[in-house]
């Protein structure tokens, strides 16, 4: 029997932990708090289920894929993790993100429908679009509830015979190799025949990796029973870098910033939110949704983003049999279930990864997540 260790119960490593025992393997799962603790990236109240990436179709089938892939998880759980509310985009310009997205959508036979600004009435019961082109509606996106996803995940993982271990884990240094196919766990070193390392934002200090770590502040606003999902659904504006939903199960109507926040900590970094944004994400909302101008804050969270220059993934070996597996922050959640599988059969040596996913230099990009610009 193939054995792994997987270092970080977050929503990836919960869910190749899970693909994996699933697939024979003997997997141990190494986390230092508890699945959905609310220092991970993958603990926060929510996240969007979207197919739209721009001129990218990788990541748009790949999406497509997840969001079947969590619709059977809610359905193993028995409880509804994915809301499948749609999403309206923004589009500021005629020929920008959105519509390349809505070309890539067409193409892949993933509906879509390009609408006029004025059709905004339709989704959400006050809204101004007199600055926008058009809207792009997608009408299978939607609202993962996350943290209680991730909590799911882990204990699927648990009951199809994975070991999760709670400590804290660091490589183990090799002598022909950079690092050696086991974990040091609270000083006892552990072997496998592949190590897995998908711990988000604590990777940058733990290896030499392409990633940055940043302070992300989460907002949701109190607003009137109508704002709710699935009733209101999801939306984005690209080129503001705002994004947001309506209300899931009282937690408010999230509307909230995806531009890159300050360098940022993850065990030990504050975790109070900054006056800045919450008057940033209150301008939006009047700006877009005139009627939510005075909305207070109900909920807010800080989580963090682990980034690579151009947002592509990391899934790389970095020694033999140690893979590092990152750089999700912003656009990865979603695609969890479906990239569970594209990862176990690059551990079984059935593919190798995509060659974009590796360790060579990056080209600053926004262009896969929902940041066109800084607010």
């Amino acid at each position: 029997m193939k054995s792994v260790i997987v270092v970080g119960a977050g929503i990836w490593g919960s869910s190749l932990a899970l693909r994996l025992a699933e697939a024979g393997w003997q997997v141990t799962l190494v986390e230092q708090h508890k699945p959905g603790h609310v220092r991970q990236a993958s603990a926060g109240e929510t996240r969007l289920l979207r197919c739209a990436h721009g001129d990218d179709d990788w990541y748009a089938r790949l999406a497509w894929e997840a969001r079947d892939g969590w619709r059977r998880l809610g359905e193993r759980a028995g409880e509804e993790l994915y809301q499948e509310a749609g999403m309206v985009w923004f589009a500021g310009t005629p020929d920008g993100w959105e519509h390349a997205s809505a070309r890539v959508l067409k193409n892949l036979d993933i509906e879509c429908e390009v609408l006029d600004p004025a059709d905004g009435g339709r989704f959400f019961p006050d809204f101004r679009g007199d600055d926008l082109s058009f809207l792009l509606w997608e009408p299978h996106a939607g609202v993962i509830r996350a943290r209680r996803a991730t909590q799911v995940t882990a204990g699927l993982a648990v009951a199809a015979g994975v070991r999760l271990v709670r400590g804290r884990a660091v490589p183990v240094v090799g002598d022909a190799a950079p690092y050696r196919n086991a974990v040091e766990i609270d000083g006892e070193v552990r072997h496998a025949d592949r190590v897995v390392w998908a711990c988000g934002a604590w990777l940058p200090a733990l290896f030499d990796l392409p990633l940055t770590v940043t302070k992300q502040d989460t907002l949701h606003f109190a607003v009137p029973p109508e704002w709710s999902v699935p009733e209101t659904p999801a939306w984005v504006d690209y080129g503001a870098s705002a994004y947001g939903h309506g209300d899931v199960d009282g937690v408010g109507m999230k509307a909230t910033s995806d531009a890159e926040g300050p360098p940022y900590e993850p065990e030990h970094g504050t975790r109070v939110v900054d006056a800045v944004s919450v008057e940033r994400a209150r301008s939006y909302l009047g700006r877009r949704f005139p009627s939510l101008a005075g909305a207070p804050v109900l909920f807010s969270q800080v989580c963090q983003y682990a980034l690579t220059p151009d947002a592509e993934w990391l899934i790389a070996e970095v020694s033999p049999g140690v893979w590092v597996l990152g750089g999700d922050s912003g656009h990865g959640f979603k695609h969890a279930p479906a990239l569970a599988g594209y990862v176990a059969g690059v551990l079984d040596g059935d593919r190798g990864p995509e060659p974009r996913f590796g360790l060579h230099a990056r080209t600053p990009s926004r262009g896969l997540r929902t940041s066109g610009q800084v607010w």
